[in-house]
């Protein structure tokens, strides 16, 4: 369950785990990093896939109201050639709660995976001395870090690649872009307002289908997965959202030094500087029928960066939930390549 004050964590990694993906058994391990926001500090849990010497890591990050376990199909995938780190943003998932829900904003997202990416390039722990010792920090220098970010994970990305020195090689953004009308933010951030309580996880299943049919043609297992979880028992028939409702608070009227509203603030979230910033190869997913990300947003993405990658997938609005084969592998692709 979501872990809203002082709590034990393991260090990270910990012990391995395994979870059905398909008809497969993938393995992965739990870890957490210790952040802080302006409110005091924090813990981050993260699930660690794959090799953790493997000099080529993927971070994916979720939406806002979502959590790492969103991206098992993904990660299971690719964790056959990579590490793949899939962190529960603060207030979501196995991540603690803040005290100050004020400081659910970017300027703190943005801290917590630059500890997040000082985790994963880290040298793994020392097995030899002397020459060995100098071989495996050299290693560490050379990792390639790649970001794949659905909505509020892929603005994060967005606002990490387009900063000076930023060791992200690779971006994806998964249904998000440089622009997003207030229309479409208003109903994102209704989803998210006063947490919603269910007596079994079916319960909570009937509804996120509902809410989540944007996600696109989903299997029944793939449904369940996802309902399964995105809730925690907080008693004996009483089935949560895994997120803290603060956030939604932290949506109305604060300010974020982070996110700026553009020349046009009446228009929505305008990032079209910081997206003229972002140098390294981007690869764009939309679900067709998004209301989130445009067709009109899209082109002038591309009229500013001519190498832009895009993928659209039909019967998808926002967001592609990344677990089918074709979406899959266009993530694939774009990164192993």
């Amino acid at each position: 369950m979501p872990l809203t004050r002082s709590a034990t964590f393991s260090s990270a990694p910990a012990h391995w785990y395994e979870t059905c993906v398909g008809s497969v058994a993938m393995s992965y391990s739990r870890g957490s990093v210790l952040c802080l926001s302006p409110g005091g500090f924090h813990r981050i849990a993260y699930l660690d896939w794959g090799c953790v010497a493997n000099d080529h890591v993927v971070l994916c990050v979720h939406g806002l109201a979502r959590n790492s376990r969103d991206f098992d199909f993904l990660a299971a995938e690719l964790a056959r050639d990579c590490r793949v780190v899939c962190p529960d943003v603060v207030g979501r998932g196995d991540s603690e709660w803040l005290a100050d829900k004020s400081d659910y904003r970017f300027s703190t997202y943005l801290a917590d995976a630059a500890v997040l990416l000082a985790r994963a390039t880290a040298p793994a722990r020392p097995r030899f001395f002397g020459l060995f010792r100098r071989l495996r920090d050299a290693g560490a220098e050379s990792k390639r870090i790649d970001w794949v970010g659905t909505s509020m994970g892929g603005l994060i990305g967005m606002l990490l690649a387009a900063k000076p020195g930023s060791p992200i090689r690779r971006l994806v953004l998964n249904d998000v872009g440089p622009f997003i009308s207030w229309g479409s933010l208003y109903r994102l951030k209704g989803y998210v307002g006063g947490g919603r309580a269910f007596q079994s996880v079916a319960a909570a299943e009937s509804w996120i289908r509902e809410v989540c049919a944007p996600f696109g043609r989903l299997t029944d297992k793939q449904w369940r997965h996802l309902a399964r979880h995105s809730v925690y028992e907080a008693k004996k028939g009483d089935y949560r959202l895994r997120y803290d409702p603060g956030i939604g608070e932290a949506l109305r009227g604060h300010s974020d030094p982070e996110l700026p509203l553009g020349p046009n603030f009446l228009a929505g979230i305008d990032l079209w500087s910081t997206w003229a910033e972002v140098r390294c190869p981007v690869l764009v997913l939309r679900g067709a029928d998004s209301d989130v990300l445009t067709r009109d947003t899209v082109a002038r993405m591309q009229a500013g960066k001519p190498d832009l990658q895009v993928v659209e997938f039909e019967g998808a609005g926002h967001a592609p939930a990344l677990m089918d084969r074709e979406q899959i592998a266009a993530v694939t692709r774009f990164l192993l390549s």
